[in-house]
């Protein structure tokens, strides 16, 4: 499938979000009930009590979408209005695929000054999403760089009654562990018995390891530009020290022997074919670089042979593609129908065991015929589903939901007629 930058170009021409009303505005009497003098009664029920926002407002289907343009995909700091496009495609993703309105919330000057200046400044990207709060039921932090961005996550967090989630640590965490749950399937291993090299040390890598973790994972070695992340470096950060090891391996090619799985979300091209057959028996490999993966699939196969394995990239045009648009949409439409204060690690990890057994189950005809040149059956070219498998609308949403509520954040639903109401929306909505 050929796509010129002038089709892309085109594409994008006037941007690709806008409002649309959700009342009808066709008559004098609706003039008077959508503003004076009838919007003053809901103005008045608010001030009474702020819960009946979710009520007589678009709070509880509305995320902003914010960034501060410092980490933009692949392309590094480019400033809030560069990721405008991103940010708008995003809103474009929350409403086709989970259909919650995902609104761009582009934050300028929330850098710093003096020695660091240029960097992000996390108060002030704090500051800003406390104050555009009141409208939004969820917040998705989105292309902020390292280290800011698990400050600014986790003080948020803390602050705000609202789920927030930086899709960029979080969001390729989740696949990722889908992914390796159903590895364990095929290779019959369980988690905790594995032996995983996570390459890449900013938000990802980070949270990667740390939901491997809070899925039973226990060896687990994360490896930065400057090899393995161990006790006795002097040059790590906060978030690096947490999963510092001891361990006899400097080099990741090195940390790589005998292991049973490599994650890397790293650079193009950093790991060598004889680091990947010093892999043990039945290795899985999640080479997640884009756009080009830290391995290619083709040099792989070549090593493997005849030999079993799993391959996953971040690319669409191989098997078992990683991409956070398999999370972002259901883990939020899940949230915001359970009015849960938090998008917690059971909420997270609920999402990837359901994304993890939709890959188990049979796939629809509809889904089916879009990937018609490939073989959509459980195994090793596929343990992660499609996006356009319609079924996770419900099965991932009604997972994160029930997760929320069992770990007690959110508020009060019927679970049973919960499950109806999203079966009944996902034959109605228009979306994917």
């Amino acid at each position: 499938m050929a796509i010129s930058i002038d089709d892309i170009l085109e594409y994008h021409i006037d941007g690709k979000v806008g409002m649309r009303c959700t009342k009808s505005l066709t008559s004098v009497r609706d003039l008077c009930l959508a503003y004076t003098p009838g919007v003053a009664e809901p103005v008045k029920e608010i001030h009474k009590n702020p819960e009946k926002l979710y009520r007589y407002t678009a709070k509880n289907n509305l995320v902003a979408v914010v960034s501060d343009g410092t980490a933009i995909l692949g392309l590094g700091d480019l400033g809030a209005e560069a990721s405008i496009p991103v940010m708008e495609g995003k809103g474009v993703l929350f409403k086709a695929f989970g259909d919650v309105d995902g609104w761009p919330v582009p934050v300028n000057h929330c850098r710093m000054d003096g020695e660091n200046a240029g960097k992000t400044d996390p108060q002030r990207v704090i500051d800003v999403v406390c104050a555009i709060a009141p409208m939004y039921g969820g917040i998705n932090l989105e292309d902020i760089a390292a280290p800011a961005c698990f400050e600014i996550e986790d003080r948020l967090d803390e602050m705000l009654d609202i789920p927030v989630f930086h899709d960029d640590q979080w969001g390729t965490a989740v696949i990722t562990l889908a992914g390796v749950m159903n590895y364990c399937r095929l290779c019959e291993r369980d988690m905790s018995e594995l032996r995983i090299v996570v390459n890449g040390a900013g938000a990802a890598g980070i949270r990667i390891t740390e939901m491997l973790k809070a899925a039973g994972a226990t060896q687990v070695i994360l490896c930065d530009s400057r090899g393995v992340i161990k006790s006795s470096r002097t040059d790590l950060n906060d978030k690096k020290r947490e999963h510092a090891v001891d361990c006899t391996a400097d080099t990741v090619g090195e940390a790589m022997k005998d292991s049973h799985v490599f994650v890397g979300v790293s650079v193009a091209d950093c790991i060598t074919p004889d680091e990947i057959a010093s892999m043990t028996t039945y290795p899985g490999i999640f080479a997640m670089s884009n756009p080009i993966p830290e391995i290619r699939p083709e040099n792989v196969a070549t090593v493997m042979g005849d030999r079993p394995y799993v391959m996953a990239t971040g690319r669409s045009d191989y098997p078992n593609q990683v991409n956070n648009v398999l999370g972002f949409p259901f883990l939020f439409r899940g949230a915001l129908d359970a009015r849960a204060t938090a998008i917690n690690t059971p909420m997270k990890v609920a999402a990837s065991e359901a994304l993890a057994a939709a890959a188990r189950a049979p796939v629809d005809q509809q889904v089916a015929d879009l990937y018609s040149e490939e073989e959509l059956e459980f195994g090793p070219a596929y343990i992660i589903p499609k996006p356009f498998d319609r079924r996770l609308f419900v099965d991932v949403s009604f997972a994160v939901a029930k997760a929320a509520v069992d770990s007690g954040i959110a508020g009060t639903i019927d679970l049973d007629l919960y499950r109806s109401e999203l079966l009944q929306r996902n034959d109605n909505r228009t979306g994917i």
